[in-house]
């Protein structure tokens, strides 16, 4: 089922990747290039050389899952890599065509949630 939240972690791959590869083919990127276990629960973010296209790939409950969204117009910002890391805001806004480099984000309080 769709459950994709912001307690996520959300990891971006920066090199151009080509879309006609599928489960295996990401995996083998998230593996070997970003040196972290596809299995771990985490959301892996590519896109193609044009930007108009992006790929989410997710483990969830025993299997993989892959979100896929082409663009007929326009394309994807490639967020400021933070070690690869984006935010769920960051993702949605992606998503959505907002420019992140004209957004700024206000200070917010943040409960710590250590034991």
């Amino acid at each position: 089922m769709l459950s994709l939240t912001s307690s996520n972690q959300y990891y971006l791959y920066s090199s151009p990747t080509d879309m006609r590869g599928s489960f295996d083919s990401l995996c083998g990127i998230v593996r070997d290039k970003l040196g972290r276990s596809p299995t771990s629960g985490e959301v892996y973010i590519f896109l193609n050389r044009r930007r108009t296209q992006v790929k989410l790939l997710h483990w969830e409950h025993g299997g993989f899952v892959m979100y896929y969204k082409r663009l007929e117009r326009g394309n994807f910002e490639q967020p400021l890599q933070n070690n690869g890391q984006l935010t769920w805001t960051q993702l949605v806004m992606m998503i959505e065509g907002v420019s992140l480099k004209e957004v700024k984000m206000r200070h917010r309080y943040v409960l710590n949630k250590s034991a």
